[in-house]
Parts: structure tokens; sequence; C-alpha cells
């Protein structure tokens, strides 16, 4: 049994590595937001001034990097690991994050902010 217990969290270990690159997709799912009402607050907050998100009416903003492909990314503006807990981290206080970047903190809610990183979450392409 000891053999077959190393064999299974080598395999775990294996499969952890060789799918690193999908991990904020397989933890999305896991954050506890609502991708529906995410489309919502973003359209609320006006992200789309600024971002181009895909799925979102009018959201083509040329000042902060498109969001195109947020579920498959690795890092979150280039210093967070993607993962739920580091998006809602940068969505509500990214000044906090990159002191002086030119995102501002919009005054989300938690909620607010798990919503919005499951929508982005979605964003596969």
């Amino acid at each position: 049994m000891h053999i077959m217990n190393k064999i299974m969290r080598s395999l775990t270990i294996i499969a952890l590595a060789v799918g690193g690159c999908g991990e904020a997709s397989v933890h999305a799912s896991r954050n506890g937001g609502d991708p529906e009402k995410g489309a919502s607050v973003i359209q609320k907050f006006g992200c789309g001034t600024c971002h181009t998100i895909p799925g979102i009416a009018d959201a083509d903003g040329e000042v902060g990097p498109p969001l195109t492909a947020m579920g498959r990314r690795i890092y979150i503006a280039g210093k967070l690991r993607n993962t739920p807990a580091n998006m809602v981290r940068w969505l509500r206080n990214p000044q906090a994050v990159v002191p002086e970047n030119v995102m501002p903190n919009m005054g989300l809610t938690q909620e607010q902010a798990r919503d919005i990183a499951a929508y982005l979450y979605t964003l596969k392409e």
C-alpha cells in the first residue's frame, strides 16, 4: 500500500506540473462568483472604458490591457499568480499590489470582485 501511495502522489505532482498553465481556469469555478453578475458589474463600473473585454457591449478601451483570455493567463498585472484569491485582491485594491499603476481602486465589494473574477475566468480566447 505504501508503494501505491507514492505512485499516486507522483502522478498527482506530474498532473499538476503539466496542467499548471490552466491553473486559473481549474480554480475559477471555486471562487464563489457568478459570471452573469460579473458581466453586469463590469458594465456598471465602466471597466470597458479602459479595457477591451470580450462579451461586454462597448468594452473597447485601450488605456489598460485587453482582458481577452484572462481565464488562461498565468499572471495578473505581471506580478500575481492568476488565482481567484489574487484576482479578487487585484480587483479590490490594485494600488496595493502595484503602487502608482493606472488602474484605480474602484471601491468594489468582495462579492462584486468575485463576480467579475468569475466572468473574467470564462474568457479563454
